[in-house]
């Protein structure tokens, strides 16, 4: 493992820490603005990391999908992950703002995610690439940004495709509620309990290519032009 590799740990850890936590609190923040107190009063509104990891989501995905493979050696892996959910009220939220404020509450996450990696990308472009004249701590600033850009935008795509349990899944029950139509948003409250293993078999199948993949480079593509 050479020291770009042993900056690349810490600067990945960092970046998506900042990325997951602060998808949360947004959701939190949002809810707040709408009267939900919620979050506000369970201490959750804070960017403590301590608060928000959650031992599988934010631990053990992340190890086992990213840096599992470069501690062995390997390339990198596909890095992803989720902070412990900020609780929300939805029936205060829905209350005080109709079904537009709970698809708001569903969005800020997402627009959270790429609002970060639009920053990452500008910064990214107007940096120089390390050279073996620059100090260490330029070398891991490079690679943090490059990081927060790849993280967020990952969280940003994965959120919106509508897995239950996910931010894509909640826009869509409230937009369909919104016009009435109950079943579809009865039927990913029943299949969310089952959101993680739609999220494996994403990722360990092809499915991964069309879904994540091709989102994830026409992001990227459209962020650094």
């Amino acid at each position: 493992m050479n020291s770009i590799d042993l900056l690349e740990i810490p600067a990945a850890v960092l970046a998506l820490l900042i990325a997951i936590i602060g998808h949360e609190i947004m959701h939190g923040w949002v809810a707040y603005k709408y009267g939900d107190r919620t979050a506000k009063d369970s201490g959750r509104l804070s960017i403590n990391p301590l608060i928000h990891i959650d031992p599988f989501g934010s631990i053990l995905v992340p190890l086992m999908t990213y840096f599992l493979p470069m501690l062995l050696g390997a390339s990198s892996g596909f890095l992803f992950g989720w902070a412990k959910p900020v609780p929300v009220n939805t029936h205060t939220v829905i209350r005080n703002g109709g079904y537009n404020a709970a698809m708001q509450v569903s969005l800020a996450g997402i627009v959270y995610n790429f609002f970060m990696a639009t920053m990452a990308s500008v910064l990214l472009v107007s940096l120089p690439q390390p050279s073996e004249g620059d100090t260490i701590l330029y070398a891991f600033g490079y690679l943090f940004v490059i990081k927060l850009l790849l993280i967020n935008v990952v969280l940003a795509v994965f959120n919106l495709l509508p897995i239950p349990g996910f931010d894509g899944a909640h826009f869509v029950s409230y937009l369909t509620l919104k016009h009435k139509i109950r079943a579809v948003a009865e039927f990913f409250a029943k299949a969310e309990p089952y959101g993680i293993i739609a999220i494996i078999i994403i990722l360990v199948t092809p499915l991964k290519i069309p879904l994540v993949i091709w989102p994830i480079e026409i992001v990227l593509n459209l962020l650094l032009k």
